[in-house]
């Protein structure tokens, strides 16, 4: 029963209610779609594929990681390395590589002190570049999980198919941040890939995209954002993928794996980064993706005084409990399909601070204003 007395407080009892249904509203439409979504049957069809690969300054990555991708089991495919500006020992990796893999292709942009770029112009070449029509994309210090990488991400083209969304990890490694970029990273592509499933497509990441090389210069490229430091792959998507042209695939052998940043610093100017590009978005996406947040912010703080003051504390204990629940359910069912091991029990403490660093990061991205000549 609810307790008479402050009206306040049974004001802020009806917030938290009306929170606590948002939140099961993003759990069940939206997070609990990739866990639950089985693909159809992919397409017998192997379409010839362009894999492009940006890289400046990336030798010891292109050493380690390149072979994985040259190696893959695919009847017809090219990659396609845009050498851009690198100054280390890329140009000697990518000739030894040049020698022992004739699929291999090398793009060279030379650096000019009077014309500075963005990633967005290198990877504008290495699709000029590219012979075949679907093109899948991946960065230098990311690894295919499996030699079957580009034969998954291929099967789920059809005729009408523009975009297909894949997944791209992080490799695991020891301690905390590393623990939080991968809930970050797995957290955002639940929601990514939910809200694509369902019609609404709004961003992918660079990291493991496809798409039609004849919808990029149909619109017109990177469009009114080529300035900007990032978007090569989340406004794209954002701009040109719609619920008719989209399509995801995110197996185990589709995944791909990325080097972390290695230490905070690192961490908050990546981070802050593509929070950069959030602004850009679709309005009706921009309300989506702080709507889940925000609700989130707000049934935690209105919890907290509701217990304090012991009102209602059975009602508010039992939808806590409920929440918890739900929520440990779909994100354990996502780890499990997104095969994120170690994060399940640190997930209630990511929660509820995830939204307060988000926050303070995408204010420090608006305070500082990213140089647009920022490659990555």
């Amino acid at each position: 029963m609810i307790p008479d007395g402050n009206p306040l407080l049974l004001i802020l009892l009806i917030i938290f209610g009306i929170c606590f249904l948002v939140q099961a509203f993003y759990y069940f439409y939206f997070f609990l779609t990739p866990a639950l979504f089985r693909p159809p049957k992919p397409s017998a069809k192997q379409e010839p594929v362009s894999v492009i690969i940006c890289a400046r300054n990336e030798e010891e990555n292109l050493r380690d990681f390149l072979p994985a991708v040259l190696e893959q089991e695919y009847p017809d495919f090219e990659v396609v390395v845009v050498n851009d500006c690198s100054e280390d020992g890329t140009d000697n990796v990518l000739a030894g590589f040049l020698e022992l893999y004739p699929r291999l292709r090398v793009s060279s942009i030379n650096k000019d002190p009077k014309f500075t770029h963005n990633k967005k112009f290198a990877q504008f070449i290495g699709i000029k570049a590219a012979k075949n029509e679907l093109l899948l994309f991946t960065d230098a210090d990311c690894k295919p999980e499996s030699s079957k990488w580009i034969e998954k991400m291929v099967s789920r083209f059809e005729e009408k198919t523009g975009f297909v969304l894949g997944y791209g990890g992080y490799f695991t490694k020891k301690g905390l941040l590393n623990s939080y970029i991968r809930y970050d990273s797995m957290t955002i592509a639940v929601q990514y890939l939910g809200m694509a499933l369902r019609g609404m497509p709004y961003m992918g990441v660079g990291r493991n995209l496809a798409y039609r090389k004849s919808i990029f210069f149909d619109k017109k490229g990177f469009g009114p954002y080529s300035h900007l430091a990032s978007g090569d792959d989340d406004l794209f998507v954002n701009a040109n993928a719609s619920g008719e042209n989209i399509a995801a695939e995110f197996s185990r052998e589709s995944h791909t794996r990325s080097v972390p940043a290695a230490d905070v610093r690192q961490f908050i100017k990546q981070k802050t980064r593509h929070l950069t590009t959030s602004r850009h978005y679709k309005t009706a996406h921009k309300v989506i993706l702080v709507g889940e947040p925000a609700s989130r912010v707000i049934f935690y703080v209105s919890m907290i005084i509701l217990l304090s003051n012991l009102y209602a504390w059975p009602i508010v204990t039992g939808l806590f409990l409920m929440r918890f629940i739900i929520q440990m359910t779909v994100f354990a069912l996502n780890r499990k399909k997104l095969n994120e091991p170690g994060i399940l029990p640190l997930f209630p403490i990511f929660d509820l601070v995830s939204p307060f660093i988000n926050a303070a990061l995408l204010a420090g991205s608006f305070r500082e204003g990213r140089a647009n000549t920022i490659w990555k």
